[in-house]
């Protein structure tokens, strides 16, 4: 266990005067659905007001930026693509960089599809150079059986994140880690590297964007495994909220823990 239990609501090594960018997980940080967290459109008020900056940053390559900007301008807050980080943003970066040119056979939805050809992704279906799964909200049988070929193939295979559920007002539906483990029922194998968070390929995607060193960064979020572990295990400050998915209890069990820990980001605006 990385450290003690920090108490809730409490910053007393004053970490937050080194942030200069909160990179803010969604859902269960910021709103709840369509509903704001209690608090939060203050929180967003108050880092631009001290002169910070902050990012939205999920891990859902389900749907794209101008999607997530229209729901927050419904909810009332307008803000530009610029202020929102994907994992789908984050893999095309990588594939610039280490496939440039690559031909690719992208199992993810019409979004992602866009997103992927606007960028100058090059997307095949029949003979590609590289296999990258998402969460495919489109998913039928006929692209479940060429994805299984492909990596069946030994093509090389990323994936954009590797949350096997999806929260959802209703309940969980599968995610991108489920679809990983039907491709490796059939083809036995895992994603040769996971780009979204915990893992660094997104962290060092955001610290380009945001042009901030990792150590004025903070990720906030509501779940250990992901937000926390990104932020802990590569060099950012880490503010778990227990406002959405993750107790005290898990914290108690936790592997990975938060430098700082709030009731909501309504306690956190209070420290800064």
């Amino acid at each position: 266990m990385q450290g003690q239990i920090p108490i809730v609501n409490e910053d007393q090594e004053q970490i937050l005067n080194e942030v200069r960018c909160f990179a803010l997980d969604m859902d269960g940080t910021i709103y709840l659905g369509e509903r704001w967290i209690d608090g939060a459109l203050e929180f967003l008020h108050r880092i631009e007001e001290t002169g910070r900056s902050y990012v939205f940053v999920t891990n859902n390559s389900s749907k794209n930026a101008a999607v997530y900007v229209e729901k927050l301008h419904r909810m009332g807050l307008d803000i530009t693509e610029e202020k929102i980080v994907t994992s789908g943003q984050a893999t095309i970066y990588y594939l610039k960089r280490k496939f440039p040119g690559a031909k690719v056979f992208l199992l993810g939805n019409s979004l992602l599809q866009e997103e992927f050809k606007r960028a100058g992704i090059l997307l095949e279906e029949e003979h590609p150079d590289v296999v990258v799964t998402a969460f495919d909200t489109s998913l039928d049988y006929q692209k479940m059986c060429m994805v299984c070929d492909h990596v069946r193939a030994g093509l090389p295979y990323l994936a954009t994140h590797p949350d096997y559920n999806c929260p959802t007002e209703t309940g969980f539906i599968p995610d991108a880690g489920a679809i990983h483990a039907f491709i490796h029922a059939s083809a036995f194998r895992y994603p040769d590297r996971i780009i979204g968070k915990p893992n660094e390929d997104i962290i060092e995607y955001l610290a380009t964007r945001v042009h901030t060193q990792r150590e004025q960064i903070a990720m906030v979020g509501d779940r250990l495994y992901t937000d926390i572990a990104a932020g802990r295990n590569n060099g950012l400050k880490s503010v778990l909220v227990l406002s959405g998915e993750a107790t005290m209890e898990d914290v108690k069990k936790s592997e990975v823990m938060p430098h700082l820990i709030f009731t909501s980001v309504k306690e956190l605006t209070e420290k800064f």
